[in-house]
């Protein structure tokens, strides 16, 4: 199959093209660099060096593995995303060329806009070239479980049956964003969903956890093909910083009382998934969405597994629980539904194998290049961009 991964220059868009190159398909990786743009932006980098994106892929096909063409340009312009799909052709299209961070966002009103115009206006002009330039393709596109929000019922898979004044329907699931970004998400879900019923296209949304974890069957293949491994206040996941926390024996850092509880899953089953999706399309019209995790922890049970799994490799962490600098309900219900993916073969892999087979001793080996300064927040929900925060002033 002829696969388009959009953002594959990524954390998650690197290791799914490589996963899909080395399982036969044609592989083409669309990014723009502004992510490691970003990065420069705020003075975070990856803990794990990477290469750049022309450097890692000529690796690959040292390695003698199936070639990946690579486009490089900004899909939010329309004349690029023409050229690509005029050359390309694609069959299915991995969606990953949407920024990921909510603290990103509300940082300043500069950083909601450029992440609403990134996200929204770049997935609208595949939707277009979708439509104009191969409509039998097939659009896996990458969500995120934080479009539903925290609600007091069941989260379901995308839709949910209502009953009301006497009659029944089945509608998308409400949607209670809690950042730009996941508005941004939540703007895109709607029109992906209104384009199918309107032009016919096919496409699946997979509302995915948090996902943790850096080593994959193919990046594992040399040190140079690695992905990317964020800590930081911003673009880095609690999980990331626990783990960079305790392998510095810096205190594990937990915002507020610890209760947010959220979807995760090792990065090996974002690849499984996304293949599936892929190897199991919708129907023609057809809007499904998959929630993609595998397990649910709260905050405070991540950090306490963490300083669990560092002491019996000898670390010795603590836990320190700081003012929280998002708008959030810190207890809550929360149970969604995750079956669909599982019903479709997924084999999970779980935290408690990962942790300690790779994650923490792959951290430690890095662990010279952290940057202190960004493990407390410099930014709030309400104030944004935070100047001159100390460790001590704890916001």
């Amino acid at each position: 199959m002829k696969i388009l991964v959009l953002g594959g220059d990524g954390y998650l868009g690197w290791p799914t093209s490589l996963h899909l190159a080395e399982r036969g398909h044609d592989v083409a990786i669309v990014d723009s660099f502004h992510r490691r743009l970003w990065d420069h932006e705020l003075g975070a980098d990856s803990l794990i060096p990477i290469l750049t994106l022309q450097d890692r892929v000529a690796l690959w096909e040292r390695l003698g593995k199936r070639p990946i063409r690579t486009f490089v340009g900004d899909i939010t312009d329309w004349e690029f995303v023409g050229h690509v799909f005029t050359s390309f052709r694609p069959e299915s299209i991995v969606h990953y060329a949407e920024h990921r961070s909510a603290p990103f966002s509300m940082l300043s009103r500069r950083h909601a806009v450029v992440t609403q115009v990134n996200n929204v206006v770049g997935t609208l002009n595949i939707l277009f070239a979708m439509r104009d330039l191969a409509p039998e393709s097939h659009l896996v596109k990458l969500g995120t479980m934080g479009e539903y929000g925290t609600p007091n019922i069941d989260i379901e898979e995308g839709f949910i049956e209502i009953h009301h004044n006497g009659r029944s329907d089945v509608l998308p699931y409400p949607k209670r964003a809690s950042s730009f970004y996941h508005l941004s998400k939540v703007h895109d879900s709607n029109n992906i969903e209104f384009v199918c019923r309107a032009w016919g296209i096919r496409s699946t949304d997979l509302n995915q956890g948090v996902v943790y974890g850096v080593h994959t069957e193919e990046t594992s293949l040399d040190t140079g093909l690695s992905t990317r491994f964020d800590y930081d206040d911003v673009w880095g996941t609690a999980l990331n910083r626990f783990c960079v926390e305790a392998a510095i024996d810096h205190p594990i850092t937990v915002y507020g009382k610890g209760g947010q509880t959220r979807g995760f899953l090792d990065i090996r089953d974002t690849l499984q998934c996304v293949e599936l999706a892929i190897l199991n399309p919708p129907a023609e019209g057809e809007y499904r969405v998959f929630n993609q995790f595998t397990e649910q922890f709260s905050v405070q049970d991540l950090a306490e597994k963490v300083r669990d799994g560092a002491e019996k490799i000898g670390w010795n962490p603590i836990i320190e629980n700081i003012a929280n600098p998002r708008v959030e309900m810190e207890e809550h219900y929360y149970n969604a539904r995750h079956t669909k993916l599982m019903d479709l073969g997924l084999q999970p892999h779980y935290l408690s194998e990962t942790l300690i087979d790779g994650l923490l001793e792959t951290v430690k080996a890095h662990g010279g290049r952290v940057n202190k300064r960004l493990l407390y927040p410099r930014h709030n929900w309400k104030q944004g961009l935070l100047e001159d925060v100390e460790p001590g002033d704890r916001l």
